[in-house]
């Protein structure tokens, strides 16, 4: 089965879950570390279920929802980022998505929507899930299962994104580009070199 976290990690790019996946790239990542001090420190804060491990064959996923908020019967899973500029993205709302189906999975009700609580700004912001982010959730799936050992995803479509991601030193995006030109085709790594 498949971790929710990794949804995020392959939201965010193919190319890091694969180094972190086959590679074991991460280490002893500060940021991983900091999130996980982060997360204790605020465990106890509120009336919620704190740290719920779920699972299902059925969808093949399985994680921990970082808070449970049981509001008026309605159950909405929270997911903790420690985003230092205070905002989120798709990758984020992706990880969202498959924990609301893990619970629906695991309940009898449905999960409409989640939340994204933000340490930098102590705000919580509620994201409405839709189709299309289940659809997203279920190919992320699919190409997860797919990818192998001997076959290296593209370059990001965005090299801002390799700035600070902790496979760079694994992934050598700008070497990559240069070397083989081929897998830089159409992704922006081809002006960066």
């Amino acid at each position: 089965m498949i971790n929710v976290s990794d949804l995020n990690q392959y939201g965010y790019c193919p190319r890091r879950y694969w180094y972190l996946h086959y590679y074991d790239t991460q280490g002893r990542n500060y940021q991983r570390i900091e999130g996980k001090t982060t997360h204790a420190r605020k465990s106890t804060r509120g009336d919620w279920v704190n740290e719920l491990y779920l699972e299902s064959k059925e969808l093949g996923l399985k994680g921990k929802i970082d808070i449970l908020d049981l509001e008026d019967a309605n159950q909405v899973p929270v997911e903790r980022k420690r985003s230092q500029c205070g905002t989120y993205y798709w990758n984020d709302e992706l990880q969202l998505a498959g924990y609301c189906m893990l619970l629906e999975a695991n309940t009898d009700g449905q999960v409409p929507e989640g939340v994204i609580y933000l340490y930098a700004t102590d705000e919580r912001v509620r994201i409405k899930i839709t189709e299309e982010h289940r659809a997203a959730v279920r190919e992320a799936i699919h190409q997860i299962r797919t990818m192998s050992p001997d076959d290296v995803p593209p370059l990001t479509d965005n090299p801002n994104k390799c700035e600070k991601c902790s496979t760079r030193e694994y992934c050598l995006p700008r070497e990559t580009a240069i070397l083989e030109p081929h897998q830089a085709e159409g992704t922006g790594w081809e002006d960066v070199v």
